[in-house]
C-alpha cells in the first residue's frame, strides 16, 4: 500500500491508489498515441484514491494559472499555449498541518505544442533562486519570516519526461514550522501533467520534519501516470 506521510492523524493511507499503481489497461495509449481529455480526467487522483481524510477544496486556483514553481512571492505560472485544462485539487487538513495535491493536465492538439509548453515551464524552474529569505508579513497574508531553498532536477517516470522542483521552507525559531513542496512537470505525447504535492507541518522545524516527503510525492505522480501508461 502506498502511504502518505502523517500530519496529525494516524498514518494517511493512499487507499485506492494501490489498486491502480501496478495495473495495466487494454486501452492505455502507446507513446505516440494522442491522449484525450477524458483519459486525463479519469487518471487524475480523486480524494478516495489518496485517503479517507482527503477532500476536494471548495475553492480552486484561477483557471489560467498553474502553481508557483519557485515559491516565495513568485506568482503562479501561467498556462503555456491554449490547451484544454483538466484540474483536480485535493487537500487533507489537520490540527498540526496540511497536505495538498494540486493536479493539472494540459491537453494540447499535438506533441510539439506539449513539448514547447514543458520547455517554457522548465525555463521558469531553471531561473528559481536556490535560496531566498522572506521577512514577516502582516495583514491578510500574515506569515512569519522564513527561509526557502529550491532545486530543480530532470525527472523520468516511465515514458513521461520532464523535471521536478523541490522546495523546503523553514520558519524562524519563534514560529517553528516547516513546509516541503514538490512541483512536477512531465510531458508525454500531447499532454503536460503538472502536479504539486505540499506538506505543511506546524510546531516542527528542521530538514527532517517531513521524513516521508521524498518518497510520497513520487508515489503520487507515479500512480497517476501508471493509470495512463503502465510501465
Amino acid at each position: 500500500m502506498v502511504v502518505i506521510g502523517r500530519v496529525v492523524r494516524a498514518t494517511v493511507a493512499v487507499c485506492a491508489v494501490v489498486a491502480f499503481a501496478g495495473c495495466s489497461s487494454d486501452d492505455s495509449p502507446d507513446p505516440d498515441t494522442t491522449i484525450t481529455v477524458d483519459t486525463m480526467r479519469n487518471a487524475l487522483l480523486k480524494p478516495a484514491d489518496v485517503g479517507p481524510t482527503w477532500k476536494s477544496p471548495t475553492e480552486s486556483a484561477a483557471p489560467n494559472q498553474l502553481v508557483s514553481i519557485c515559491g516565495g512571492d513568485t506568482a503562479p505560472a501561467s498556462i503555456p499555449g491554449s490547451p484544454q485544462l483538466v484540474s483536480a485539487p485535493l487537500s487533507d487538513e489537520g490540527t498540526e498541518g496540511v497536505q495538498s495535491l494540486t493536479q493539472h493536465a494540459l491537453v494540447y492538439e499535438d506533441a510539439v505544442s506539449a513539448a514547447t509548453a514543458l520547455a517554457s515551464l522548465r525555463t521558469i524552474a531553471d531561473a528559481c533562486p536556490p535560496s531566498i529569505s522572506q521577512p514577516a508579513k502582516s495583514g491578510e497574508r500574515e506569515e512569519p519570516a522564513y527561509k526557502e531553498t529550491a532545486s530543480t532536477s530532470p525527472l523520468e517516470e516511465g515514458s513521461w519526461l520532464g523535471f521536478v522542483t523541490v522546495r523546503n521552507k523553514q520558519y524562524d525559531a519563534a514560529h517553528p514550522a516547516t513546509a516541503d513542496v514538490a512541483v512536477v512537470a512531465l510531458a508525454r505525447s500531447n499532454v503536460v501533467l503538472v502536479d504539486q504535492y505540499a506538506i505543511y507541518r506546524l510546531g516542527k522545524s528542521g530538514a527532517s520534519a517531513n521524513p516521508q516527503f521524498s518518497s510520497d510525492w513520487p508515489k503520487l505522480v507515479g500512480t497517476t501516470v501508471n493509470r495512463i501508461s503502465p510501465s
